[in-house]
């Protein structure tokens, strides 16, 4: 289990760059910060002011960085007024950020990472997809949605089994990096299921030598990482998921978003804020 990392949140007004809206109340938020965008390690999440109307703050999923224009982006979905309120601010307002919070994944040493979002999951898969090796690794990701998908989509020429001429994140395929998508919705080039059902088609097709080296990476709502779950452990692969609870103080004073973990002296709660929010998947769940 990796160590809390207090010491290197820092609190600072972050602009507003950019701004944009996608379908179904989504969007992806542009804010300024030369210390979060050099300092954020995949999995991170930052703690938001979302106006002035609302003392509470937010938690949202750093879902990439740019450390050349020291900026980071965060995928949010309008659920409730904290969020409906972050969706009217405008490009050039200031937003009260602490961050980033929380441990990273751990994936320097893994050869077929393979990375599962679902929903406001998707950010930390994307945040991990930017830093891999591809000199090094064969990643995979899987981002699922029952709406439309809160980012630019293509149509690939590259067919598997399971799905032809699938569809793709653009940012990813800019990166190199395959990405295929699910839904129980009707989407062209999008694998009709569950993210789980769709990496078990893709791990299927490996053999058992390539399924030594696959690690699963995840994030999204806890049924979804029950089931990413069950599925890692029955093709005994290595299992990270990130866990989305709602957070008061978010550094570890509150003990509001404790969880119940597995560890070698037993059974302990751990706040997912400081102690996670990645946790391995065999301790959580039990």
């Amino acid at each position: 289990m990796n160590k809390s990392h207090r010491g290197s949140v820092k609190l600072e007004d972050c602009e507003i760059i950019a701004h944009k809206k996608y379908e179904a109340d989504q969007f992806v938020l542009t804010l300024a910060s030369d210390y979060i965008s050099n300092n954020t390690k995949p999995g991170q999440f930052v703690h938001a002011t979302v106006s002035e109307k609302l003392l509470m703050r937010r938690p949202i999923s750093i879902m990439s960085v740019n450390s050349k224009e020291n900026t980071f982006d965060l995928l949010y979905k309008v659920v409730g007024d904290g969020t409906r309120e972050l969706s009217k601010r405008k490009v050039g307002e200031q937003i009260s950020v602490m961050g980033p919070i929380g441990n990273g994944f751990n994936f320097d040493s893994v050869k077929r990472p393979i990375m599962i979002g679902g929903g406001v999951g998707i950010p930390p898969m994307v945040a991990l997809a930017q830093q891999l090796n591809l000199k090094t690794q064969k990643p995979l990701a899987i981002f699922g949605s029952e709406v439309e998908f809160p980012f630019e989509m293509e149509i690939t020429d590259k067919s598997y089994p399971f799905i032809e001429k699938p569809a793709t994140m653009s940012l990813l395929r800019e990166w190199g990096i395959d990405c295929l998508l699910t839904s129980n919705s009707d989407f062209q080039g999008v694998y009709k299921g569950y993210v789980t059902d769709l990496a078990r088609e893709y791990l299927n097709t490996l053999s058992a030598e390539e399924l030594k080296e696959v690690k699963i990476f995840a994030c999204g709502p806890d049924m979804m990482l029950k089931a990413v779950k069950t599925l890692a452990s029955q093709l005994n692969v290595e299992c990270e998921l990130s866990l989305e609870e709602f957070m008061a103080c978010a550094i570890g004073g509150c003990a509001g978003c404790v969880v119940e973990v597995e560890t070698e002296t037993g059974k302990s709660m751990k706040r997912v804020c400081v102690d996670g929010p990645i946790f391995d998947a065999n301790s959580i769940f039990q």
